[in-house]
């Protein structure tokens, strides 16, 4: 059985980077057709996908988000982590991680189409 648990900061200051870290036991990252990916719910609003990182390390990334979002891995420790810079009060959220399938991207994400989640952790962006 796949579990999925981030782990963040809970409060970050606007302008800094937020990173949040999602730890896989399970399965591996680095095998299968997955896309381990990044959704976010601000409050009171829908999900946003925010981007993936597949089996073969590439990235994809929420054209929205883009210019200010990383996704990363370390294979050792079955992690990957989500970094998003200049963070300002409307990136606060819930953050969390989840495995999808394959080709799931911003323009045909369901969450039908991704079996395993984390629980979410909240992130706060105040002063």
């Amino acid at each position: 059985q796949v579990q999925l648990q981030e782990s963040g900061p809970g409060l970050v200051k606007p302008s800094q980077t937020l990173s949040v870290t999602c730890t896989v036991s399970g399965a591996s990252i680095t095998t299968d057709f997955y896309y381990w990916t990044w959704i976010r719910q601000p409050p009171g609003k829908g999900l946003e996908w925010m981007g993936a990182i597949t089996f073969s390390g590439s990235t994809y990334y929420s054209p929205s988000l883009k210019s200010r979002t990383s996704i990363s891995r370390d294979t050792s420790k079955n992690q990957f982590t989500l970094q998003l810079s200049s963070v300002t009060p409307e990136d606060t959220a819930v953050y969390t991680c989840a495995r999808c399938d394959g080709g799931t991207h911003y323009y045909n994400f369901a969450t039908k189409d991704c079996g395993s989640w984390g629980q979410g952790t909240q992130v706060t962006v105040s002063s």
